[in-house]
């Protein structure tokens, strides 16, 4: 049996997460199914992000303590994602005692190897990304991802990470290793980032309070990304999974995930993961998705109006997986009228009151996930709205057998032929919708699993 270890990004407790947010988890969640489909050990890991100045502040403006605060906020993040049936293997919170207690140790064999040394910082952070900022990645003295938010100018001595010691190291592997980051235009973007020279950076707090200890000097706190990166570790140690084959994230995590995080498991003698995956942003109505503008929508309130499966296939099939996308309430209606109402669920309701009609017994031969060698390999390679591309061409040729061979006019052998063959193709379908739209597929399977097949209510009632 294969190993197969998937991470998200974890999200940052200062608030409840919103749609921007969904569809790496959905995304990362089609994957990690199919990889238990074809039998792989999967292990799936999500989770929250919760220290730091940004969710101490907010805590103090409800004027509670941060652990409430984030135990609140992490607890309404988990249901979203249980809203969207997100296959999670752990959801792991950055508060959790044994990250904590790893974070620490794994400190400690950073400083052995000499890459942790103490040093004044004096220069810009973004508390909003929590991340230190050097005057050329500004534009109009903004943060790139923050534009509204004036950088802080802060002072401080803080205990620093040796990244330029990696310098070498990360440009040759980089170029070396074309899987380690995808898309190729993003692992061009971070080799040039690489490539124009790597500084030190700040690993440490000490005006934040909320955080962990450094582990020989507690009145500093461990920088939250320092912290938060290693959650990944933390699962991965605990049940023999690292290295991690993907991790699945947003374009604005790219520069952490394959510039620092390599070099501090450099450091700390650890394997690389094997892949970062990259994708690119949601907008909605042409406008990015903030709290400042007032445009917050959870998951569930999609969920409500579209049902779960009616999002996750919308954003698999459209989602960014290599460019950004504006998206609306009223494309989201489109796509599922037109794919689920009178695709897939038209499909499924008419060839099975032909069955129910004809009274016949349908023994269809078992179908295994690799029958479809097409599909496994567009799966394999994270393509997964091209995976769906091959489903819903599936769907197309069933429709037009039907209209081929217009088997309401059929009687007897001819009839019977012709409606095996439907039961068949839907049977196709619903394995291979496993891992796309998983209460579907185990709906559709359920009805046609024979040998008699009945009508059933419609899967997806078109929306007015």
């Amino acid at each position: 049996m294969n190993k197969f270890y998937i991470t998200t990004a974890i999200d940052y407790t200062n608030d409840v997460i919103h749609i921007g947010h969904a569809y790496q988890k959905i995304l990362s969640d089609a994957l990690a199914r199919y990889h238990r489909l074809i039998g792989d050990k999967t292990y799936f890991l999500t989770g929250t992000d919760e220290h730091g100045q940004k969710v101490e502040k907010a805590a103090k403006a409800e004027g509670i303590e941060p652990k409430a605060f984030t135990d609140r906020i992490a607890a309404a993040d988990q249901a979203e994602w249980d809203t969207l049936n997100i296959s999670y293997d752990r959801f792991i919170r950055t508060t959790d005692e044994d990250h904590k207690k790893f974070v620490q140790e794994f400190w400690l064999k950073v400083k052995s190897a000499g890459d942790i040394y103490p040093e004044k910082y004096e220069g810009l952070y973004c508390e909003s990304c929590e991340s230190y900022l050097d005057e050329s990645e500004l534009i109009n003295g903004k943060c790139p991802f923050h534009p509204t938010k004036e950088p802080q100018k802060i002072q401080e001595e803080n205990y620093f990470f040796r990244l330029s010691k990696y310098q070498e190291f990360l440009e040759k592997y980089i170029e070396e290793n074309k899987d380690f980051v995808i898309p190729e235009n993003k692992r061009k973007e971070i080799l040039t980032f690489v490539k124009s020279g790597l500084k030190d950076f700040s690993i440490s707090r000490q005006n934040v309070k909320w955080g962990i200890p450094v582990p020989d000097d507690p009145k500093h706190t461990i920088y939250v990304w320092f912290d938060a990166l290693l959650n990944y570790l933390t699962y991965g140690v605990e049940k023999n999974c690292w290295p991690a084959d993907v991790h699945v994230l947003g374009k604005d995590n790219l520069r952490f995930h394959s510039v620092y995080w390599p070099a501090m498991l450099k450091s700390a003698g650890y394997e690389l993961p094997k892949t970062v995956f990259v994708h690119d942003f949601i907008s909605l109505n042409g406008q990015k998705i903030s709290k400042s503008l007032g445009n917050i929508i959870r998951p569930k309130e999609l969920v409500d109006q579209f049902g779960i499966d009616g999002v996750r296939y919308f954003f698999l099939r459209f989602g960014p997986l290599a460019s950004d996308i504006d998206i609306s309430f009223d494309r989201i209606k489109e796509v599922y009228n037109s794919d689920l109402a009178n695709g897939l669920g038209n499909l499924v309701a008419r060839v099975s009151k032909l069955c129910q009609n004809s009274k016949l017994e349908f023994v269809a031969p078992e179908i295994t996930i690799e029958n479809f060698p097409e599909y496994n390999k567009l799966l394999e390679n994270f393509q997964v709205n091209t995976a769906l591309d091959f489903v819903w061409e599936i769907i197309s040729q069933a429709d037009k057998y039907i209209e081929n061979h217009r088997p309401w006019e059929l009687s007897g052998n001819d009839l019977k032929e012709v409606l095996t063959k439907l039961v068949e193709e839907i049977r196709k379908i619903s394995l291979l919708l496993n891992p796309f739209l998983p209460e579907t597929a185990k709906k559709i399977e359920q009805q046609f699993k024979g040998p008699k097949v009945k009508s059933e209510l419609s899967l997806f009632p078109r929306l007015s």
